[in-house]
């Protein structure tokens, strides 16, 4: 027989658990029960991540086989205690979600809600982005196109001063990060990541490319920096993806991505935390490292003019 839920007390809120026997990863067998109990689990290392940022939410009610919800608006039933935030957008105005405990994560757990995207910017300020992300996507199943891009990637911006952080995607690519002070808005960043991601692709046009259309792509990594706008978003580190196993993104070092045994949907909701227990967290020092955009741009003006 189904049971009837479940009401945990998370934070002086209760959390109802509506069908938590529901199976959202039918290969594997992983219920709605589990995807709470990571979420939960993992509160203390994604939260400094979701923090004072609108979400968007990628739901599977039915699991991942089945429809998926894209849901950028909180839903007129959701109780008072879960924060939320009004933002703009074209002709008119938004309410979102801005997830900041445990609650919320376990609330919007139940809501089928697999996998958080987050914005590039805080709520405070959103029109000014405090990350800068480059999307590595590869066109097939070699991940060595994508591994030397992600190095060129970061040899670049070490000669321009800027910090690298890579995090697996819990997909096919990674993620290349830099930090950045709120300085700048989302147009000059967007500028700045293009006019970067191009030097890159023309470096070896033969496995890299910033073509947009997927056609034009010939098998090559493309290197996307289309999220670096206005409301865009990315997914969250340490979210689950509505892939088979439950793959989990993942912030990882530079060495690891060098490890022949690397794949980036390789940890799983049911493998983080033993790696979580294993080794430092290799984003520790993330928010600190945060740069200006504004002084780098001369720079990368200086060594690479048009």
């Amino acid at each position: 027989m189904p049971s009837h839920g479940e009401v945990l007390e998370i934070n002086r809120h209760e959390v109802k658990i509506t069908r938590p026997e529901k199976v959202l990863f039918p290969d594997d067998g992983i219920t709605k029960h589990d995807l709470v109990d990571y979420y939960r689990r993992v509160s203390s290392w994604i939260l400094p991540h979701l923090a004072d940022r609108p979400l968007m939410l990628e739901r599977y009610p039915d699991g991942i086989d089945e429809m998926r919800i894209i849901q950028k608006s909180a839903a007129s039933y959701y109780p008072r205690w879960v924060k939320t935030a009004t933002v703009r957008k074209a002709g008119g105005k938004l309410r979102q979600v801005i997830c900041e405990d445990e609650a919320t994560l376990a609330f919007l757990a139940n809501q089928a809600c697999i996998t958080p995207h987050i914005w590039l910017s805080r709520i405070k300020s959103p029109d000014y982005p405090d990350q800068m992300i480059f999307d590595l996507d590869p066109s097939g199943d070699d991940f060595e196109p994508v591994r030397d891009t992600a190095h060129a990637l970061r040899e670049k911006l070490d000669e321009i001063e800027l910090p690298a952080y890579v995090k697996s995607s819990g997909s096919r690519g990674v993620h290349v990060t830099v930090p950045l002070k709120p300085e700048s808005d989302f147009d000059a960043v967007r500028s700045f990541a293009r006019q970067l991601a191009e030097i890159v692709a023309e470096e070896d046009p033969k496995h890299r490319t910033t073509e947009q259309r997927k056609t034009n792509r010939r098998g090559r990594v493309f290197l996307d920096t289309n999220r670096n706008a206005y409301a865009q978003t990315a997914v969250a580190p340490y979210a689950v993806r509505a892939r088979a196993h439950a793959p989990v993104a993942v912030p990882i070092s530079w060495r690891e991505l060098d490890k022949s045994s690397f794949r980036p949907d390789g940890v799983t909701i049911r493998t983080i935390f033993d790696r979580l227990k294993k080794q430092d967290d290799p984003w520790k020092d993330f928010w600190s490292s945060a740069v200006p955009l504004k002084r780098t741009q001369r720079k990368l003006e200086e060594l690479h003019p048009a």
